[in-house]
Formats: structure tokens, sequence, C-alpha cells
């Protein structure tokens, strides 16, 4: 499977779209109160995927323009945010956004920076960016561990995931996030947040990830399997808990 992130997620959007997470409230208390973005701020939401941190944003009264290459994720997000007056789209990937200079007050990368050329969009945010313009990059991390369900999940994407652990080791930390924005690296927030799954919302969400073997890959039906005995043997009154610690960095460039 390619790491190529225009690709790999093609065949997957409708999952994706409707079975990822979204972000805890306290995310966007925390970039209002805590990091001082003005409420309509001028947002360019880099690797926007289907529109999840779009949304979000644009509820929370911010204008937004989602940069998305790949075709079908843009897509889906377009048909699904079109009734938002401040909504736009473009196709174009995040090392060369095609925004003019100084054009937008925050960029924002949500579940997608892992995927970028690090220095490339460094200089490619900073050019967009108005003076003072601020960089926030998110993620959901996935919790490995703390219950037998999530112990459990770990297990199974590292038995039938396919470049699951190629994958994996592309997320960024605390101290790698430092060294990216280095001295201007201004907070650091976590969260956490959970999603309450039965098994078809639970195997929507792990067909939503790009290392999971779709039908007509080997590992496939053994996967399925798995995951509903895993369910089976795990879930409390027909749900399981999928839990995130919910990462924010926000800084200048």
């Amino acid at each position: 499977m390619t790491l190529n992130p225009t690709q790999r997620f093609s065949n997957r959007a409708a999952d994706y779209a409707r079975y990822r997470p979204g972000y805890p409230a306290e995310l966007i208390t925390f970039l209002h109160e805590t990091c001082a973005i003005p409420v309509h701020a001028k947002v360019a939401d880099i690797g926007a995927g289907t529109g999840i941190s779009s949304k979000l944003l644009l509820d929370a009264g911010h204008p937004v323009i989602a940069v998305e290459p790949n075709d079908a994720m843009r897509q889906t997000a377009d048909q699904w945010l079109s009734g938002y007056p401040d909504y736009s789209s473009i196709a174009a990937p995040a090392e060369r956004t095609t925004l003019p200079d100084d054009s937008v007050d925050l960029v924002v990368a949500a579940q997608a920076f892992h995927w970028f050329d690090r220095n490339q969009v460094r200089n490619e945010f900073a050019r967009i960016l108005r003076p003072g313009g601020l960089v926030a990059l998110i993620w959901n991390s996935r919790l490995l561990d703390g219950s037998e369900f999530l112990r459990g999940y770990e297990t199974l994407l590292r038995t039938y995931g396919v470049d699951y652990s190629e994958v994996a080791e592309r997320y960024s930390d605390d101290a790698d996030m430092q060294d990216w924005f280095g001295s201007g690296l201004q907070h650091i927030g976590h969260f956490h947040y959970a999603q309450k799954l039965d098994f078809d919302a639970l195997r929507g969400r792990a067909l939503s990830s790009s290392y999971v073997p779709q039908a007509g890959h080997p590992n496939h039906e053994p996967m399925s399997r798995a995951l509903e005995t895993l369910f089976n043997t795990t879930a409390q009154h027909g749900f399981v808990d999928f839990e995130y610690d919910t990462r924010v960095y926000v800084g200048t460039l």
C-alpha cells in the first residue's frame, strides 16, 4: 500500500465521514480563550479531508477555506458543508496551497500534519499567514491502553493491519512539535474524547483507517472475525468506548 495520502483514502471517504470522531468542545474553548484566537479569524484548514475539522471551525464562527488534494474526500466535504456561506474549498496539497500571501489568520491541520512534508509546509504556512497569524496542529490520538477493548484493538491492528506500524511512526509527540515550532510554540493542550460505538460503527471506524485491509485483501476476513470477537467479549450494553487523547499545538512560525 502506498503512503501517498492523496490516494490511500479515496475509497474510504464515506466511512471516514460517517465514523471518524469529531473533536471535544474544549478544543474550541482552548483556541479562543487560552490562545486568544478571535472568533471570526479566517482559517485555512489544510488537509481538511471530509470536512470534520472544517465543520467544527465553521460552527464556532470562523470563515474556512478547506485545502484538500483528495477528490473523493474534498467532494464529500463540499456536499456536507455546502450550506455554510463562509465555507469554500481548494483542490491543492498542503505544500502548495495556491492561497495568496498573507491571506489567513489561522492555519489548522487536524489529523493530517503527519502526511505533509514538514519543511515545505513550514514555508507554505508562513507564506499564507498574515503577520501574527497562528498555526494549530491537532490530532485525535487513539489510546492504546486503559481497557481490555483498547488493548485488544491495538493488538488486532498490529496483527492484521497493512503498513500499520509505518503509519503509526509518523505521528508527532510533544517533543517533536516543540522541535518543529521551535521558539514559536505557545500552547499545548490535551483533552480526553471518546466515541461510544456499536458493532456496525466500530467496523466502519476501523475501515476508515487506511491501514485496515478492505474486502479482497487476504487479511480482511480474519480481521473482521477478530474484530467481532473483540467486540463481543468487551462491549458493555452493546457498545465499546473508542477513546482518544485529543492533542493541539499552537504557535507562530
